[in-house]
């Protein structure tokens, strides 16, 4: 009894001082600076949730938005966060992307004008500006709006305000913008005392869509890492959405620019939007979206769901 307590103890011993299990690396690329749309990421991150499924995971921004899934396609990162309309797109263009999960599961994107402004509906944009980001989708999506309502694209204006969306509608050079993410441009514009008025894409004639998804190499994508990261995403949604004080607290640690009242606005408003199973994929979703995008004449055929988008078992 004696000598079992004495091996017993040594092997004890000996686990105790061996090292931990290395953690398997992996790189995923933001779509843009940290902010609440990537609250999962930095939840996940800042309560152990990867560490707990054996990786060590590097978030990056990008210096330039366009970037990430070309450094994804090009092999320079495992994971990127990505757009679901453009990775279509870009997979009709050749890019080797494939969805591997989902983060934001409805749209964000909205046309938004002044509350007290001239514009009541979207019919009241006859004759109008309209500012716009990027030239493709967003104006593809604001013809199928506008067409719901007897218009079309010839009825405006567009300008191209880059990424000064909110402050080209406030300043009068645009009657609206869109591209405006529903959680922000609406935050921000109120904050500044010139509350904004929102048009929902999924409300005016175009499918809805998941806003912010998961993309990894097409050739990837039987990586077990993938597999374990999206676990540790839903390990995170769900913890933001049982205990958002804490979890809020989590995200904004070490970011005190993060914790201000925009910030703030934005955490509850995107909230709710969250995939509460990020590796599930409806594919008739995807399949009626294709669609879309090639009756609006952004690609050419619809390709088997399987070719751009996959649940990784």
């Amino acid at each position: 009894m004696k000598r079992l307590f004495t091996v017993t103890t040594i092997l004890a011993g000996l686990l105790a001082a061996a090292p931990a299990a290395a953690q398997d690396k992996l790189s995923v690329m933001l779509d843009w600076f940290v902010n609440p749309d990537h609250a999962p990421l930095i939840v996940a991150q800042e309560k152990g949730f990867f560490k707990d499924a054996g990786l060590d995971v590097t978030l990056t921004a990008p210096a330039d938005p366009n970037d990430p899934p070309k450094l994804v396609a090009a092999g320079g990162a495992d994971l990127a966060i990505s757009y679901q309309p453009q990775q279509i797109i870009q997979v009709a263009e050749g890019l080797p992307l494939v969805r591997v999960g989902t983060l934001v599961s409805t749209p964000l994107n909205a046309v938004v004008v002044l509350r007290d402004g001239p514009v009541k509906s979207l019919k009241d944009l006859k004759g109008r500006k309209v500012g716009f980001s990027i030239a493709g989708f967003e104006d593809a999506l604001l013809g199928a709006m506008l067409e719901k309502h007897g218009l079309s694209l010839t009825d405006v204006t567009l300008v191209n305000v880059n990424f000064s969306l909110s402050p080209s509608l406030l300043s009068g050079q645009v009657d609206a913008v869109v591209g405006a993410f529903r959680n922000f441009e609406l935050n921000q514009m109120d904050i500044e005392k010139h509350p904004g008025r929102a048009f929902y894409p999924e409300e005016e004639g175009v499918p809805p869509y998941d806003e912010l998804i998961v993309v990894a190499h097409k050739d990837k994508t039987g990586d077990a890492r993938i597999k374990r990261f999206l676990d540790a995403v839903e390990r995170a949604t769900l913890y933001i959405l049982n205990h958002p004080e804490e979890a809020q607290a989590a995200f904004v640690k070490g970011r005190p620019e993060l914790n201000d009242e925009l910030n703030r606005r934005a955490w509850a408003d995107t909230l709710p939007r969250f995939s509460h199973s990020p590796a599930a994929l409806d594919s008739a979703r995807y399949t009626r979206f294709a669609e879309f995008l090639k009756a609006r004449g952004l690609i050419k055929t619809v390709e088997p769901v399987e070719r751009y988008a996959v649940v990784v078992k």
